[in-house]
């Protein structure tokens, strides 16, 4: 009698990501022993398949060795599209730390999604980053299964987000060239059953199989195709051929969710046909069944997003504008400056800490909301995400709020929040709470700003006589809320 067969032991890196969040729960359904390689464990835990993982905290750029140990098959969904200006080359850096680990573990397989584009054309930045990241894996010598994909359409994706928010909000739109380009959508859910079936079935070839949905078009072809699946009129588009990606990229920012460092790199690439070549192996038969027409994927993709319920969204990704410059000397930056608020509040910490975490969308700040939306509106003229993303009905760690970013959440005593807002340096809002008695606490607030070189101490002196407005109002309207709620609490 033969022993049972051993369960096939899985790396996945990018777990936390909008493809990885999908991936982790199916390669778990499909039979597998899985493995995560995580930045920030926190942020993992609000995944509901969470606990049955085994969680290896690190990143690309530390030891992986505990991570890579018995393991089977790693997957590589690591990406830093647009962050800062070097981000290729750390694509790359991190592709050589991923390849060098798997080799020294003796993984018997890597499996990595990369993007469409033929080899010998002009490729934009970030269709060239991902080929040459493919390249680095299979030159490792581990045998390496690359998909590549083109635009992917699923509820979340920063590809199905620009698409949604530019076709309904703009009727008549001003279009660039690149909107003629041909494409070839593929379905997320196809998407994750590719990666399922290159990480579980032995019968797949290493090599490169370019993948797509059964529908070639333009993306002005799809604009229009979104608009009849949204019940929506046909849209008018003008083409303005002078329109460069550039410019492009200002208004993708301006009109969606999507940052301009990252619009940019999308709409440079959509220059580049994606379109799967005639003579590479058919998307169906890797499938093992008809892949989704980009109708249906997106009526699934819109039925999702109406209903509140994307498991993932490419705002989950940590997205930092501003990263530290080497070349920042220590006279212009290292002093940190903060705005203190300290106050009594008549409520218990449980109900202090609920109204903290009530901030923002339609709640507000408190005080001042109108200098919020300017200051949202002025983040999104110049390329930052603005007010648009709103906040989650629950916070967790990672969530994105408003212009911020949930950074530690320890209930009932401190919220800490990152800024993601264009600045010039790096920017916190933190609330702690301690308790005083059974139904009182004292809540300290601190806005806090690292300047990063003259321009980032300008900036906060420019700023600071509209906090004299802004977060004792915040304050103030925290205790109110913070009282309502315990007296509610109490009836």
């Amino acid at each position: 009698m033969e022993p049972p067969a051993r369960r096939r032991r899985v790396l996945l890196t990018g777990a936390t990501g909008y493809v990885g969040g999908r991936l982790g729960p199916a390669l778990l359904e499909a039979g597998a022993t899985l493995r995560v390689l995580v930045r920030t464990p926190a942020k993992l835990a609000r995944a509901p398949w969470a606990d049955r993982v085994e969680v290896a905290p690190g990143s690309l750029d530390g030891d992986l060795a505990g991570a890579f140990a018995d393991v089977d098959v790693a997957v590589y969904l690591v990406h830093s599209i647009g962050q800062g200006p070097a981000w290729a080359a750390l694509e790359s850096a991190h592709a050589r730390a991923f390849a060098a680990a798997a080799v020294a573990a003796g993984v018997s397989r890597i499996v990595y999604l990369g993007g469409l584009g033929r080899d010998g054309d002009d490729l934009s930045v970030h269709l060239a980053s991902r080929h040459e990241v493919g390249r680095i894996l299979s030159a490792s010598g581990v045998p390496t299964v690359e998909l590549r994909a083109g635009v992917v359409i699923g509820s979340g994706s920063a590809s199905f987000e620009m698409l949604r928010y530019l076709v309904e909000v703009l009727p008549v739109m001003v279009t660039p060239r690149w909107v003629t380009t041909r494409c070839q959508p593929i379905a997320i859910s196809d998407v994750r059953d590719l990666l399922v079936r290159a990480v579980m079935d032995e019968r797949v070839a290493p090599g490169i199989y370019e993948v797509g949905g059964p529908d070639v078009l333009s993306y002005a072809e799809m604009m229009q195709r979104y608009a009849r699946a949204a019940g929506l009129s046909r849209r008018r588009l003008i083409a303005v051929p002078a329109l460069s990606p550039r410019l492009s990229s200002h208004w993708v920012g301006l009109v969606t969710p999507v940052p301009v460092p990252l619009a940019r790199e999308l709409v440079e690439s959509l220059i580049n046909e994606v379109v799967v070549a005639a003579d590479a192996t058919p998307t169906d038969e890797l499938l093992g069944r008809g892949a989704l027409g980009l109708d249906d994927a997106l009526s699934r993709a819109l039925a999702t997003t109406r209903a509140g319920g994307a498991p993932t969204s490419f705002t989950d990704a940590d997205y930092t504008v501003f990263s530290a410059l080497s070349t920042d000397p220590d006279w212009a930056g290292g002093t940190v400056l903060s705005d203190v608020r300290e106050s009594a509040v008549a409520a218990g910490a449980a109900a202090t800490f609920a109204a903290i975490c009530s901030l923002g969308g339609n709640v507000g700040w408190f005080a001042g909301d109108w200098l919020w939306r300017l200051r949202g509106l002025v983040d999104s003229l110049v390329g930052g995400p603005g007010l648009r993303r709103g906040r989650p009905a629950t916070l967790r760690v990672g969530d994105p709020l408003d212009f911020w970013r949930v950074e530690e959440l320890s209930h009932p005593t401190r919220l800490v929040l990152r800024a993601e807002m264009r600045l010039p340096g790096v920017a916190y809002l933190i609330f702690e709470i301690t308790p005083t008695g059974e139904h009182t606490c004292r809540l300290l607030q601190r806005a806090t700003f690292a300047p990063r070189g003259l321009w980032g101490r300008a900036y906060w002196y420019a700023v600071a006589p509209f906090h004299r407005f802004v977060f004792p109002g915040l304050a103030a309207g925290l205790a109110r809320a913070a009282a309502s709620l315990e007296r509610q609490g109490a009836e």
